[in-house]
């Protein structure tokens, strides 16, 4: 089990409950982002789930060049900033190198690693070394046990405010799949751990360039996290993914959020 007092914002997770990650996967602009906060923090704090707005300030890994990145560092930023005053919930969001672990860790509260930089030893030693809590994704070429070694490198370096997030495996060329012993030996950390049940639905490097999903799969992934026993949940939301800048083949759409929150939390009790 892990210790509570590393992670301010799970001081009141209850033994029947689960916390969530959950926002858009890009800040787009900065009005909407408000309205995916205020719909999320009215639903969890309904529930009585612990809540972390979820929004990647720059997008740096994507399969083509003219893909939609981002809206400008500082001004994504504030936004995420801004979220977090106003609604009062902790905020995460993803880094890609060193430089940028003491600039992100000034506006948010979680650093997240993307699960292609997990091994990367300087960028994990930077995002610890800023004191905030750090959420490592796991990588789609590794196993679950091997992610004590990134736990090793934060924990050594002064932070044990860390977290793992497992979002599946390569499976093929252009497909994941979600191998649940992963949380049982991510566990063995003691860590919270995450399952990212949105991205561990995506179809990579298809041939036209844009990332594909199995969106319709979210809510049997969801449930088969809760009942094996994972901490968290992460999600990517949209009210219209079918319009979002990026990650949309395998987005949540907001209005489902809220029904199948309550199908986890019953799973959640009942266990």
């Amino acid at each position: 089990m892990f210790a509570v007092n590393n992670y301010p914002f799970l001081k009141n997770l209850k033994s029947n409950r689960f916390f969530l990650l959950a926002g858009p996967c890009v800040i787009e602009d900065e009005e909407s982002p408000f309205k995916i906060a205020e719909t999320l923090v009215k639903i969890t704090r309904s529930l009585d789930i612990p809540y972390i707005f979820k929004g990647s300030y720059r997008k740096a890994n994507r399969s083509r060049l003219d893909s939609f990145q981002g809206i400008g560092d500082e001004k994504a930023l504030n936004v995420l900033k801004n979220i977090s005053k106003e609604f009062n919930v902790p905020v995460v969001t993803d880094i890609h190198s060193c430089e940028e672990a003491a600039m992100a860790a000034e506006y948010v509260d979680v650093l997240q690693i993307p699960a292609f930089l997990c091994r990367q030893t300087d960028l994990l030693v930077a995002a610890a070394k800023t004191g905030k809590v750090v959420n490592i994704k796991k990588g789609q070429f590794l196993s679950g046990d091997s992610m004590r070694f990134a736990v090793d490198k934060v924990q050594q370096s002064g932070n044990h405010s860390v977290m793992l997030t497992d979002r599946g495996n390569f499976f093929g060329y252009q497909d994941l799949v979600v191998d649940y012993r992963n949380i049982y030996d991510m566990q063995k950390n003691n860590v919270p751990v995450i399952m990212d049940v949105t991205h561990s639905l995506q179809q990579p490097n298809q041939s036209g360039g844009v990332t594909g999903g199995k969106p319709e799969l979210i809510e049997l992934i969801s449930k088969a996290a809760i009942a094996v026993g994972t901490d968290g949940l992460f999600m990517e939301t949209h009210p219209n993914p079918s319009i979002a800048k990026s990650d949309g083949a395998n987005m949540l759409r907001l209005d489902l959020v809220e029904p199948l929150l309550e199908k986890l939390v019953k799973i959640k009790k009942a266990l």
